[in-house]
């Protein structure tokens, strides 16, 4: 069993680390940012006063942060992980972050003869807590064989896509099919409701043909009671899109219904739905119509 620092216990980074414990590893947690969870302490995690201790007492550190410059902090900061690795011991950044900078942590971190995964998922709160996530991982082969186990009790469909950057390269396309799909089923819904049918319904046909998919089995539904508690955020699926958009400057391409997509969260979030659930965007698209299918 592994020595792990985790370091980011939120919606999806708490069900994680429990995910770990319960496959008997040690958890180490840092107490820089706010208390570490409770029922982790009570399972047996112990706390630290900074992500530097954290990577001192761990072999393998895990980060699970919202954004580029949350995760160089903690990396980088004066009592951050850096400060703390020897050489062989691991990080995995299981945040959703820019590729670009994620070759330059990776970069810093090797240097130090430790060995760096960027490791993002997908699969929401539901996901994390069930240890089903979708993991795309970038880095050494060597070391993802050496992580496997760590991932495998986090998650099911686990790939090496590449080295450093890859596996937030791959993340990035996954929010662009996940965002446009959810604005497909919103679209559709809202499209079929104005028209006077039951969207129930529509989605029940809907599901039994091509056009079937987990997005609307699972988000055409809470589009359809509007139940809009947060699996994943609006801003933080902005924050992925937006990685998306800069990434596709860089690289001197278009993505048009990406851009859409965005703009539609962006009426979400203009009216105050940025901590809604990311099936909410149907919310904007009622907005311009000044219809509700749940009317």
């Amino acid at each position: 069993m592994a020595k792990i620092g985790f370091i980011g216990t939120g919606i999806m980074g708490s069900p994680m680390a429990s995910n770990l414990q319960k496959a008997g590893h040690s958890l180490f947690l840092s107490t820089h940012h706010g208390a570490a969870p409770a029922e982790l302490v009570a399972a047996g995690a112990v706390a630290l006063a900074n992500p530097r201790e954290v990577a001192q007492e761990a072999e393998f550190i895990i980060v699970m942060v919202p954004d580029t410059p949350q995760v160089e902090d903690v990396l980088f900061r004066e009592d951050g992980i850096a400060a703390g690795l020897s050489p062989n011991k691991v990080v995995i950044d299981m945040s959703s972050i820019s590729p670009t900078a994620t070759k330059a942590f990776a970069e810093k971190i090797n240097a130090k003869g430790a060995q760096y995964l960027d490791a993002p998922v997908s699969g929401g709160e539901v996901g994390a807590k069930a240890g089903t996530l979708s993991i795309m991982v970038g880095g050494d082969e060597k070391t993802f064989e050496r992580a496997l186990p760590l991932l495998q009790s986090m998650g099911k469909n686990i790939t090496l896509v590449g080295g450093n950057g890859d596996g937030q390269t791959a993340k990035v396309a996954n929010q662009i099919i996940v965002a446009l799909n959810i604005q497909a089923v919103a679209e559709a819904l809202v499209f079929a409701a104005k028209n006077g049918a039951d969207p129930a319904k529509v989605r029940e046909a809907l599901m039994g043909g091509f056009a079937s998919s987990k997005i609307l089995e699972v988000h055409g539904e809470r589009m359809i009671k509007g139940t809009f508690d947060p699996g994943f955020r609006i801003s933080l699926h902005q924050k992925d899109l937006n990685l998306a958009l800069a990434g596709a400057r860089e690289l001197g391409i278009n993505l048009p219904n990406t851009a859409n997509a965005q703009q539609v969260f962006s009426t979400c979030a203009a009216l105050g739905g940025g901590n809604w659930d990311h099936s909410a965007l149907i919310k904007g698209l009622e907005h311009m119509a000044n219809f509700s299918i749940r009317d």
